[in-house]
């Protein structure tokens, strides 16, 4: 036998031993730590069943419930009735008992966003400003909505330039011709009225340039000449 293929066969050995070694090492640690295993396994199986099992018997009916729950709450916000939507009727859950019972459905979560701009048209802006922070965005209108909300509670609660910061949020969101000019008018109004001309010159200027089609652009070369005036 050549030197080269001896060397060849020890290799092939030596790799098989380390094979042999490894699976008999497998084979101890696992009959050592059998039980251990064992009630690993039964643990991860009671886990993903207990966690399918709670998606279909209980989140599943819960969902579909607060679905029907918060419709007499809508009812009442789309007809202005806010302390109604808010709190119920003493027959129909308001916003509030969907909060509490359903917090952890989309309709809970969405309940969140109507108490918050309830609260704004009554007049409490911290509960608005409360609710609507509480509020995740699952679509992007609701999500633009809420935050141009939190600006007018802030406006409203004197604090000017957060609601501006605000309103500049929700028009960033998602660039359209219609919500994106509108708050950056608002935004530009009360930097304005702040004394923040350049702030207030830099959004007027971005609705000439990007929102050519929208109301706001119709007398934008006014409030342009105003505010470099004051520059």
């Amino acid at each position: 036998m050549s030197k080269k293929k001896e060397q060849k066969n020890q290799s092939q050995d030596s790799t098989f031993e380390n094979v042999e070694h490894a699976l008999t090492s497998t084979e101890y640690f696992i009959e050592k730590n059998q039980k251990v295993i064992t009630t690993a396994a039964i643990v991860i199986t009671v886990i993903v069943l207990g966690y399918f099992g709670y998606q279909k018997y209980i989140m599943q009916p819960m969902v579909q419930e607060a679905q029907e729950m918060i419709f007499p709450a809508q009812q009442y916000f789309e007809r202005d009735s806010f302390n109604l939507a808010i709190n119920g009727d003493g027959n129909n859950f308001g916003f509030l008992d969907i909060i509490d019972e359903y917090g952890r459905t989309p309709s809970g979560n969405l309940a969140n966003y109507y108490t918050g701009v309830s609260y704004l048209r009554l007049g409490d802006y911290k509960k608005a400003i409360d609710y609507l922070n509480s509020y995740s965005a699952d679509d992007i209108m609701t999500n633009v909505t809420a935050k141009g909300a939190i600006g007018d509670a802030y406006v409203q609660l004197g604090e000017q330039l957060k609601g501006a910061d605000k309103y500049v949020e929700a028009a960033n969101i998602n660039s359209n011709k219609f919500t994106s000019p509108l708050y950056l008018m608002k935004a530009a109004q009360v930097y304005y009225a702040e004394k923040k001309y350049d702030k207030a010159l830099e959004l007027y200027k971005r609705i000439e340039s990007d929102y050519t089609e929208s109301t706001e652009y119709r007398q934008i070369e006014k409030y342009i000449s105003r505010a470099q005036a004051m520059l």
